[in-house]
């Protein structure tokens, strides 16, 4: 394999493992659906301590998913692109296809 495509199949997995966690899956929801939100906010939507969120966030924002911005003391986040939400469709779809295999199966 050539080393360029190999370099494309390697930023594409890190993309993909910077997604793979229910939290960080949240938030990208989160931001997708209201735009920008802070720490604080992103925080208690999780439901854990401030300090889990900010690696999250930058998991995310390493990866190149999420921008962030200060204001005053506080640092507002939001989506860089708005195609994930297609990849999310995706997910879904495969989800219910997986779940009308299933469904077959026990008939």
């Amino acid at each position: 394999m050539d080393s360029k495509k190999l370099a494309n199949y390697r930023a594409r997995a890190r993309i993909i493992k910077a997604l793979a966690h229910p939290a960080r899956l949240m938030i990208v929801d989160e931001l997708a659906e209201h735009r920008e939100r802070c720490v604080c906010e992103l925080t208690e939507l999780v439901g854990t301590d401030m300090s889990t969120v900010s690696r999250h966030l930058a998991q995310l924002k390493e990866a190149g998913i999420i921008e962030d911005e200060r204001r005053g003391k506080m640092i507002f986040y939001r989506l860089r692109v708005k195609c994930l939400l297609k990849f999310f469709n995706c997910i879904e779809s495969v989800i219910k296809c997986n779940a009308e295999s299933q469904q077959k199966l026990l008939m």
